[in-house]
């Protein structure tokens, strides 16, 4: 059997090896990422406004055909589109989990390993396995929370209603909302499609302020002394 690693005593932790990791800029970064997310869902709600009450008006003979389809393929309204919202959202969660990923580095150095319910390689994958990313999600974070917290019973209250705001938006609203936007038949379809683009919206926006909040946070906790000289 091979003997402990050279240069390592025999008894060491694995943990003793590592050094806490920046998460400062990446807090940053998300904050920033995220504000233009949610600006983005905003100008997406305004634009499917607009369609509607230009084709409302086009119906009513206040406005012409030209007018509705003009409206239709300006840079406004083409920021609906779902390679467009593809892009915004993609480039946000990478710089999340690189921010997610260090604060469960440094929060191991805080309260151990034993601390989290779920491996490291959960922080990643938990976000795009089919069934498991409609909670494993919440308990990496919610770990990482409590174990980067001065206090170990810190309540989780914060991170639950991020995660029912998320989850709702993500998971129900969204797939209803795209498929509303496929069939705009009707000056009812397109009116349904602006509702139910407000409601995201205001999902969205709620999800994304908490979930500044906790990065705020974890990265204060995790700053303030805790967890050592970060690299």
């Amino acid at each position: 059997m091979d003997g402990p690693q050279q240069g390592m005593p025999a008894n060491a932790s694995p943990l003793a090896a590592e050094r806490p990791r920046v998460v400062t800029g990446a807090a940053t970064a998300v904050t920033v990422l995220i504000s233009l997310a949610l600006v983005y869902e905003v100008l997406v709600t305004v634009a499917n406004w607009r369609i509607y009450f230009l084709v409302h008006d086009y119906l009513a003979g206040r406005a012409t055909a030209t007018d509705v389809l003009a409206a239709d393929s300006d840079a406004l309204a083409k920021l609906g589109s779902f390679w467009v919202s593809v892009l915004v959202w993609v480039v946000a969660g990478i710089v999340w989990l690189v921010w997610l990923w260090r604060a469960r580095l440094n929060s191991e150095l805080m309260s151990g390993a034993a601390a989290h319910r779920r491996a490291r390689g959960w922080v990643l994958g938990c976000w795009t396995t089919p069934v498991a990313n409609l909670w494993i999600p919440y308990q990496v974070v919610s770990d990482v929370w409590r174990a980067s917290a001065p206090r170990r019973s810190v309540p989780v209250t914060l991170i639950s209603a991020w995660w029912a705001l998320f989850a709702v938006a993500n998971f129900i609203v969204r797939p209803i909302q795209w498929h509303a936007a496929s069939q705009l038949d009707s000056e009812h379809q397109v009116l349904t499609n602006a509702n139910l683009s407000t409601l995201l919206t205001a999902l969205y926006v709620a999800a994304g302020l908490l979930l500044v909040l906790i990065v705020r946070r974890v990265t204060v906790w995790q700053t303030g002394g805790h967890v050592g000289n970060a690299v």
